[in-house]
């Protein structure tokens, strides 16, 4: 029987930067009213479009203090069953910092790959019957991620939703293109040559990915677009979908903390 908790996303406090200076002579609109000089290095803070200020409230914005407030994305889950004892904790407004131990050796060098190259800070601990195969262990610690990231975007107001990045790693190339629609669906293109990188089972690699968009609802399309060495192919990929998932997740500034949907919602359905 499989459990699992979920930690609500919690609010940490971001101080503003100094605003920059304005230099040079006023300039007209069209409308022929004075305005302020275009600004010259002007260095602004932002804040998050889920903290944007209640004048954009009309465009279903919600409203906030004046104060910067950031929040702070972050799910939790812990997936107890017969074979695997899984703890998950992943941050998506981190800095890169991987803390994992799975069991699985090579595993654990994809996930610091996911937390650096994301700047995800990014938690797995887990314990699993591997003296079989890593096969179950490698499906609940994706089943989880996978769970903690749907957990950690909550609404997605305000996010880029589409990611898309490609990574060369020498001779390997990958292509990620993902979109959190809330619709789970994953098409693998990789052509692993060897059946194992150390101890690891080459087959799991789309296993993985494909655990993931199960219980994040995300949209997953990776195309190998050269490569000839496994764990170049296999590392090329998790550094892309790092990337794709970090742009998908990062806010966009021009929405204003509305849902990426011509729908206004965003899904499991």
């Amino acid at each position: 029987m499989t459990t699992a908790r979920f930690v609500s996303p919690s609010l940490s406090r971001v101080s503003p930067s100094p605003a920059g200076r304005v230099s040079g002579s006023s300039w007209l609109s069209r409308a022929g009213v004075a305005l302020p000089a275009r600004p010259h290095g002007l260095s602004l803070h932002l804040r998050p479009p889920a903290m944007a200020s209640a004048a954009a409230a009309g465009n279903g914005s919600p409203s906030a203090p004046e104060d910067s407030t950031a929040l702070s994305r972050i799910g939790e889950v812990k997936r107890v069953t017969k074979e695997t004892n899984v703890h998950v904790k992943i941050n998506l407004d981190g800095t890169g910092v991987a803390d994992c131990s799975t069991g699985i050796p090579f595993l654990d060098h994809m996930l610091d790959q996911l937390a650096s190259h994301g700047l995800f800070d990014v938690c797995v601990k887990a314990k699993g019957d591997t003296h079989i195969d890593d096969h179950h262990s490698n499906e609940d610690i994706a089943l989880a991620i996978g769970t903690a990231l749907l957990e950690a975007l909550g609404d997605r107001k305000g996010i880029n939703r589409f990611g898309h990045f490609t990574a060369p790693l020498d001779e390997a190339a990958v292509e990620v293109i993902l979109d959190l629609s809330g619709r789970p669906h994953l098409s693998c293109g990789l052509s692993i040559p060897t059946e194992r990188v150390g101890t690891y089972d080459t087959q799991l690699v789309e296993h993985f990915f494909q655990s993931l968009v199960n219980t994040s609802g995300m949209t997953l399309h990776i195309r190998q677009l050269a490569g000839k060495n496994s764990h170049h192919i296999i590392e090329a990929t998790f550094k892309a979908f790092a990337r794709a998932l970090r742009q998908a997740t990062e806010y966009d500034l021009r929405r204003r903390g509305t849902v990426p949907s011509s729908k206004g919602v965003l899904s499991r359905s």
